[in-house]
């Protein structure tokens, strides 16, 4: 069931727990998230970013979950842009179907993202669609833009809470120390627990965890069986995504784990079945890889059984 994605994520953040907000670009990776929703009864955020509208149409990716949602009517599940830079293409997601939308003006000062939030939310509330937005920016990369260290900066609490009361937006993403892709961390990972802690005291909104992928052991050890290389990353600790949900994060973005997933078993097929043709026996054992995982992170972020 296509829903707001204000709607679902306002009872994550009365329930106390978080919703994960998982990226797809193909329809595989979209069963995937279905099918481990199913198994675990699981709410879902599906979504896609710029350049994944770009590669398969916003127009073909909402007609994926829509048919997926309509085989699993029980799944209440919230359509995102991820990563939206401008109000055009906000206006475009929502024309489109999608439920939710993110608008990511953190590239710009703080008054211009705050002017820039609030004309979206002006126009994706009059048709029932939920807003995020971010404060504080995160280091790595984000459909190909990179943002080095010195660009990268924390939120602020005392922005956090203005800009929430100012522009109406409904999630908000503070930057607290994750950083998008797979090089996340060398050595060992921190976060800003107590600075995500003050946010959510100061605007009392479901806040998200941007650049959340944990690169579990399972998931490494067979991209890496198959020649892969991750230059000896980590992920953000399950544990550490426990104590971001009890600090008040309700929507955990991940991406990076589930491309690992699949391809991981896409590479393990051509590396033993070098004359293997059929697309299918490619991406089937690569969707069940994926499910597997995300059924483990559901259980983790506390939404597993809120159906």
């Amino acid at each position: 069931m296509l829903i707001s994605g204000a709607k679902l994520l306002k009872k994550a953040h009365e329930g106390g727990y978080a919703v994960g907000a998982f990226n797809f670009n193909n329809m595989e990776i979209a069963q995937a998230i279905f099918e481990a929703a199913n198994e675990v009864s699981s709410p879902i955020i599906v979504q896609c970013s710029e350049g994944a509208i770009k590669y398969a149409g916003a127009d073909m990716l909402h007609a994926i979950v829509k048919t997926l949602s309509e085989k699993y009517p029980h799944i209440p599940v919230a359509l995102n842009l991820d990563h939206g830079t401008s109000f055009e293409s906000c206006v475009h997601a929502i024309a489109h179907g999608f439920t939710s939308v993110m608008i990511d003006a953190s590239h710009h000062n703080f008054e211009e993202n705050l002017a820039i939030t609030k004309e979206v939310v002006r126009v994706a509330h009059a048709a029932d669609v939920g807003v995020e937005a971010e404060l504080g920016r995160l280091m790595g990369i984000e459909d190909n833009i990179v943002v080095e260290g010195k660009n990268a900066s924390l939120v602020d609490p005392d922005e956090a809470e203005k800009f929430v009361k100012e522009s109406g937006v409904d999630y908000l993403a503070p930057a607290i120390g994750t950083s998008h892709g797979a090089f996340k961390f060398k050595g060992e990972p921190k976060l800003e627990f107590e600075l995500l802690k003050e946010v959510k005291r100061r605007t009392g909104i479901p806040l998200v965890l941007h650049g959340a992928s944990s690169i579990p052991d399972e998931v490494r050890a067979s991209f890496e069986q198959t020649g892969g290389d991750l230059k000896g990353s980590k992920g953000v600790p399950a544990n550490f995504l426990e104590l971001a949900i009890k600090g008040g994060i309700n929507k955990v973005n991940t991406d990076t784990d589930l491309r690992i997933a699949f391809m991981a078993q896409v590479r393990k097929v051509v590396k033993e079945k070098p004359s293997e043709i059929d697309p299918r026996n490619y991406f089937k054992p690569a969707r069940a890889a994926v499910v597997a995982m995300l059924i483990e992170r559901m259980k983790v972020l506390g939404s597993a059984g809120k159906i």
